[in-house]
């Protein structure tokens, strides 16, 4: 009985010293000036995204491009991980843009006039010309092929609203109204990651990693260690941010600060 009373209270002290919060420093690289009122992101290829008065910009240090429709209301999702294809998501009316490299409009997709009624709230770029929809008047996440006006659901109905979302071209993942983090491929196979941590803002990261704030602190959760790091030597004042390849961006006061974060 001994010999268990310890190995147990051994056991607690393991799970408790690895479910505890740890500190990760952030490693300052570079700070640019922008002028914008939301900071989408940044690629591969060293251009910036951003939004001001509701037109969408991409910059690089040679050239600026934008985009603007003011017919269709507030951009409400900008997917760019297709740099040929960048999506525009206004869900006000129900429509998503298409857009060159050079922010050219090549399609308009008005869901409203689609022969299977779909109401959109969460979209992104999928693989094979096709895009992922969650529609809400069947509470389902599908994938819409905007060549052939084709509709294919890959999920039953759930419970729950979608309150943050992601996707590549393979997963869509999704956190619900209940914190619940939650994942499906093309295959239609949904997986969970379990919940993740009260947020204010919140990004997936992997899909085991969530960078999240809270109370203007930065927090990387590892669901699958059970871990929180705080992330130190960073703004404490900042609009929002980005963070993509061990680069986080923080955007504050119209200027983007860039940190290098290595996650052990």
């Amino acid at each position: 009985m001994h010999k268990k009373l310890i190995l147990l209270l051994f056991l607690l002290a393991f799970v408790f010293a690895y479910s505890q919060e740890q500190n990760l420093k952030a490693q300052l690289i570079s700070t640019q000036k922008i002028d914008a009122d939301t900071f989408v992101g940044f690629d591969g290829m060293g251009n910036l995204y951003y939004i001001k008065n509701n037109i969408f910009y991409k910059k690089n240090k040679q050239e600026l491009w934008q985009y603007k429709n003011v017919s269709l209301g507030k951009i409400t999702k900008i997917d760019f991980q297709n740099q040929l294809k960048i999506l525009l998501f206004y869900e006000n009316f129900n429509t998503i843009i298409l857009l060159d490299n050079q922010l050219n409009e090549t399609q308009k997709i008005n869901f409203s006039e689609n022969s299977i009624p779909l109401l959109v709230s969460a979209t992104g770029i999928a693989s094979k010309n096709r895009l992922w929809v969650y529609n809400s008047l069947t509470q389902q996440i599908g994938l819409f092929d905007y060549l052939k006006n084709t509709y294919q659901s890959v999920t039953p109905s759930f419970d729950g609203n979608i309150k943050k979302y992601n996707s590549d071209f393979n997963t869509f993942r999704w956190i619900d109204d209940k914190k619940n983090w939650y994942a499906v491929d093309v295959f239609g196979k949904v997986s969970t990651s379990g919940k993740v941590a009260d947020y204010d803002q919140i990004q997936v990261v992997t899909n085991q990693e969530v960078l999240f704030s809270k109370d203007q602190k930065l927090f990387l959760q590892d669901i699958g260690k059970n871990t929180f790091y705080t992330i130190e030597n960073v703004d404490k004042s900042f609009n929002n941010f980005y963070y993509k390849d061990q680069i986080l961006a923080i955007f504050t006061n119209q200027e983007i600060t860039n940190y290098k974060i290595t996650v052990p």
